[in-house]
């Protein structure tokens, strides 16, 4: 009876998270992943190590990147596409209110819950407050601090150390109302203006992992009908969302996308002077200042990263016979040749090393432990194939770890 009921209880979750896989997946996790240890933190210093840790990790990888030249030599100017924000109505707001997921931060003057509850009551000072900001280009200041709580990366890790928690990063439900405005009125602009790069699939409406995939599988198939080789090269970012230049992330909005007057005005404002401060239970940190990065938990921070990113496309498209396809900062990269057009290859490898070299200028980092090289092609050719790619000194500053594939 114990074992029916059990089966009947979880049977009816996934059958009403069906179409939700994020529902599907976290009850298949609460089934079989045991309990999560709890957060070592037993006082205000504790918190205070946590931060200086998760802060000393992101210092450390900028640290290590050395620019070779100007971040912004690719940047192809674009007219001007967005000057001034729209004000908004209290209509609007409500709209708005009902597409957020309520998640609450200890920095919330009100609960989620209870502001939604009493909005009929502060509405209209919200919207108030909301057309002050986008009409000034100025963002509260109590808008823009981030309270991080550590959470332990995988079940087995060992909790006692610091290195196994990741930090997760919470902003008031007030500042993501402002930012989901704001969002809303740059993303109409940017599809109007045909801005975003066509072959980002990250955080984009009908794109996802899915079209993602499918591009990238279908070509490579296609190719494989055709009788060519492929080799594809999966590429990684360390943190690359913590790692982002606030001085050149300003600059792209300006030149590249076509942003100025109070617009460009409200991203300097909301990118300077935020804070963070770890809590858990009844400990917290000082607040520290956020130096460099798109903040955690924004709901604009894909979207500027996406534009970060921009010139990535020019760069690749620069070069003859390479496709590639991204996924916020994940990016497949590929190219189909003949078995006799091995020389081809160098083409892929320029493009590798034009890509470190903006990447390092724009304060990014490839991540060569997660790397991967797969090779599409016969088995007679895949040795000559991974010479070619894979020479005695790495041009690229960056080890590519070959996985064959059939």
């Amino acid at each position: 009876m114990v074992k029916d009921s059990r089966a009947t209880y979880f049977s009816q979750l996934l059958a009403v998270g069906k179409r939700n896989p994020k529902v599907v997946f976290d009850t298949v996790s609460s089934i079989v992943s045991p309990p999560t240890p709890c957060t070592p933190v037993f006082s205000d210093k504790d918190c205070s190590e946590f931060l200086k840790f998760f802060q000393d990790k992101i210092s450390c990888l900028r640290g290590n990147i050395t620019p070779l030249g100007n971040p912004t030599n690719h940047d192809l100017p674009h007219p001007m596409i967005m000057e001034s924000f729209l004000p908004i109505s209290l209509k609007d707001l409500s709209e708005i209110l009902t597409q957020l997921k309520p998640s609450t931060s200890s920095a919330d003057v009100l609960p989620t819950h209870l502001f939604c509850k009493v909005f009929d009551t502060i509405g209209p000072s919200v919207v108030t407050l909301i057309n002050c900001s986008l009409l000034s280009g100025s963002v509260p200041r109590c808008f823009k601090q981030g309270v991080i709580q550590p959470l332990l990366k995988k079940p087995n890790l060992d909790p006692t150390l610091q290195s196994s928690f990741r930090p997760i990063s919470k902003l008031p439900f007030i500042s993501k109302i402002l930012e989901k405005v704001v969002w809303l009125q740059v993303k109409k602009a940017l599809e109007k203006h045909n801005i975003l790069d066509k072959f980002q699939s990250g955080f984009r409406k009908l794109h996802s992992t899915e079209t993602a995939l499918l591009k990238v599988t279908n070509d490579l198939l296609m190719a494989a009908d055709r009788g060519d080789c492929s080799v594809l090269v999966l590429l990684d970012l360390s943190s690359a969302f913590d790692t982002v230049d606030h001085q050149i992330l300003i600059h792209r909005l300006n030149l590249m996308v076509g942003i100025s007057g109070s617009v460009l005005k409200w991203f300097t404002s909301f990118l300077e002077d935020r804070t963070l401060l770890v809590s858990v239970g009844n400990f917290r940190s000082d607040a520290a200042k956020f130096l460099c990065g798109v903040p955690q938990g924004s709901v604009l921070s894909p979207l500027l990263f996406s534009l970060y990113i921009l010139p990535l496309g020019w760069i690749i498209s620069g070069f003859k016979n390479i496709s590639y396809h991204l996924y916020a900062d994940d990016i497949q990269l590929y190219i189909s040749f003949k078995p006799w057009e091995l020389d081809k290859l160098s083409t892929l490898m320029d493009c590798l090393k034009e890509i470190n070299v903006w990447m390092t200028n724009n304060f990014l980092q490839l991540n060569a432990d997660k790397t991967e090289c797969l090779i599409l092609a016969p088995e007679n050719i895949k040795p000559q194939i991974s010479q070619q790619i894979r020479p005695a000194k790495d041009p690229i500053n960056f080890y590519i770890i070959l996985n064959e594939i059939s």
